[in-house]
């Protein structure tokens, strides 16, 4: 085979060579909120970055490891503890419309576009994964095969145009990648169709099902990358600050984040004093702020601590707050 045929196939069918992961921290490198701590997070709330959690009945643990693939160095780990049989088990990435307007989602110009990712779970059998519209009326369900157990495996599926449904074209939910964990026939659908329904996977994902009812079971996930066309291309690696600002749209805390938002401080007199913070990335949507404060009377800033004694949040936006030490979340 020729060098040109052999770069060739490494190529996008479609789309640019660059910024064509349309999910963000797909190698799961960016863990603000619980670093490296085993947690259980559900509701739909985030542990690692832009990855949310929901489970009912069941309970998994989310952490970030350093157990990956060649050419990654961290993926997120999952682990079950809590066996029950679940009403509903998977995690995803909610995607901004505006993220998503050069698919064409629901357009007769719509584009098919291709899901990819590397897996180990010490279950084998039948997962699926399932791509819905933001009001939930529209789903595509796909079945993957783990075939050896504590194995890495990348797995590719693609899914072809559909041209109608409502699709959200601005900074909500514009489309919904979710990734099955057992949840039970009434919350899965057939594979390979576009349908009506709110769906977490493909009927039949049985080592999904065996893997949310086993103690001790493990599932890791790293290299996840959604893009345009019907070939998978390989995993697009972004600098690190790249991957941050990207992050950082959606939540920061200013205590431990590595991009730290700037500011001015205005003291009106000794104990009355604010400080303004402009975020270095304007967030998605004026964000819900929860400052820190450990009590005692206002002390400045000094370069050994991130906060400010003795202040509480007031008028914040979309691109700045007025508080002291805090954390912004502006996640869909």
């Amino acid at each position: 085979m020729s060098n040109a045929r052999k770069l060739a196939d490494n190529l996008p069918s479609v789309g640019q060579l660059g910024n064509r992961n349309i999910l963000i921290n797909g190698d799961m490198s960016l863990s603000q909120r619980i670093g490296t701590t085993a947690t259980a997070i559900n509701g739909g709330n985030y542990g690692i970055d832009r990855w949310g959690m929901y489970y009912s009945g069941n309970i998994y643990t989310t952490q970030q490891v350093t157990d990956a693939p060649s050419g990654f160095y961290n993926s997120m780990k999952l682990l079950v503890t809590g066996t029950n049989t679940p009403q509903y088990s998977f995690f995803g990435q909610r995607i901004e419309g505006l993220n998503v307007n050069h698919i064409g989602l629901g357009t007769a110009n719509c584009q098919s576009f291709t899901v990819s990712f590397y897996v180990k779970s010490s279950v084998a059998g039948i997962y699926s994964i399932s791509t819905t519209n933001g009001a939930g009326d529209l789903a595509y369900p796909l079945q993957y095969t783990i075939n050896s157990a504590n194995t890495w495996e990348r797995k590719t599926m693609t899914i072809p145009p559909i041209t109608s449904g409502t699709w959200a074209r601005d900074n909500t939910i514009g489309l919904y990648l979710r990734i099955n964990l057992g949840s039970p026939s009434g919350r899965t659908d057939t594979s390979g169709a576009w349908s009506s329904g709110n769906f977490d996977g493909a009927d039949g994902s049985t080592g999904a099902v065996t893997w949310a009812t086993t103690s001790g079971a493990t599932f890791y996930i790293t290299g996840c990358q959604l893009e345009v066309g019907s070939q998978a291309s390989p995993f697009e690696q972004e600098p690190f600050e790249a991957n941050l600002r990207k992050c950082l749209r959606y939540y920061f805390n200013s205590k431990t984040s590595a991009s730290l938002p700037y500011d001015y401080a205005t003291q009106y007199i000794s104990t009355h004093r604010f400080y303004k913070h402009w975020y270095n990335v304007p967030m998605r949507a004026t964000p819900t702020v929860t400052t820190t404060d450990d009590g005692g009377a206002p002390s400045h800033y000094h370069p050994n601590e991130y906060h400010w004694k003795g202040y509480v949040a007031a008028a914040a936006s979309a691109s700045s707050a007025r508080l002291t030490s805090f954390t912004a979340d502006a996640e869909l």
